[in-house]
């Protein structure tokens, strides 16, 4: 009889710990699928409203912290529903431009101890720039991966189908992406796993984007690659023409990364006093023309990387960065002559 008993005693724990692990099996189930649509509406929310109103501010301070902010949740819905791909693409070419933000501070600070003649803190602000730099490549090559994952490799020929405007500007940023973490990776004087061939490929998938629609920044970034790249110029092509014909239309449209590419592409050459003209044409184009609505945070990034081209020569020569309300002049500018009264004459 205590062996029937203890039978079923048996039975039951056996029964209890099956219907137990059900349960639990079930609730990890219906948390798998809370999960999965509360990922699917956060990445359907974001791409849809929470990327195009960022685009629309001019904040981008706000658009750093932001993405260093929540890129580690919205990557991590990729745990339990489709990977975030076209987000990350946006997410990581932000955060890699807060490590580059950082990376230019410590170069004006390397810069500053130069012109006081202090070795020991350029050679500090020079360390801590590379380590910036390695940590912008390796963000930037993040975006890069995933705009190969969502896009394709952008070397393999065709163009990939857009579904609309915000599609083809996420295959714009991941182009980017692409080169800034090359040139990051350049500066950090490391290798971070950046293929060195990034540039030409980059050069080749802008072919796939219409010039005119994105303010000629397919073409500039295009002939920033001749720029840079020896090899990749194509016969009867000049690069410098063609920068400075993205300029123009992105000046007409109000998104004026063309020179920022032109600025880059100067500072490749060394050439100082096309540099200067750049962003003496910059600075007057944002009085005469007003930023687009539309990509007012694309703009502010191109005005933010030539304020800091700016101050990088205004430190080098006078220790100091762009004098406040002179951004577009320089030290070295002739300045006009005042017109003096000869008191004498009234004697």
């Amino acid at each position: 009889m205590n062996d029937f008993r203890k039978a079923g005693s048996g039975i039951r724990g056996l029964v209890a710990a099956v219907g137990a692990s059900l349960v639990l099996t079930g609730c990890g189930a219906v948390n798998h699928m809370i999960y999965k649509t509360t990922g699917d509406v956060m990445q359907g929310f974001s791409r849809n409203h929470t990327v195009p109103y960022l685009l629309e501010s001019d904040d981008l301070a706000m658009g750093c912290s932001m993405s260093e902010a929540t890129a580690p949740l919205l990557m991590s819905f990729g745990r339990v529903t489709r990977e975030p791909d076209q987000l990350a693409v946006m997410l990581y070419l932000s955060a890699g431009g807060c490590a580059e933000e950082q990376a230019r501070e410590h170069e004006l600070a390397a810069a500053r101890a130069m012109y006081s003649m202090n070795a020991g803190e350029a050679q500090d602000a020079m360390i801590r720039q590379k380590r910036a730099h390695t940590q912008a490549a390796k963000r930037y090559l993040k975006g890069w991966q995933h705009h190969h994952a969502h896009y394709g490799d952008p070397d393999g020929g065709e163009c990939p189908k857009f579904k609309d405007d915000l599609d083809e500007f996420i295959y714009l940023a991941g182009l980017l992406s692409g080169l800034q973490a090359l040139n990051a990776q350049i500066q950090a004087s490391s290798s971070i796993g950046v293929p060195f061939n990034t540039g030409s490929v980059v050069g080749r998938a802008t072919q796939c984007l219409d010039n005119k629609k994105w303010w000629g920044a397919p073409m500039g970034l295009r002939a920033t690659v001749w720029a840079m790249i020896p090899g990749t110029q194509p016969e009867g092509e000049d690069a410098f023409e063609r920068l400075a014909i993205a300029s123009k239309q992105g000046e007409e449209a109000g998104v004026r990364l063309g020179h920022v590419f032109h600025a880059i592409a100067a500072v490749n050459k060394n050439d100082e006093a096309l540099i200067k003209s750049v962003i003496r044409d910059h600075a007057e184009s944002l009085k005469n023309d007003a930023s687009s609505e539309q990509w007012r945070f694309v703009d502010a990034m191109a005005s933010n990387m030539l304020v800091a081209i700016s101050d990088r020569l205004w430190v080098e020569n006078t220790g100091h960065r762009t004098p406040i309300g002179q951004f577009g002049s320089f030290w070295d500018d002739q300045r006009a002559p005042v017109e003096t009264m000869d008191l004498d004459d009234l004697l």
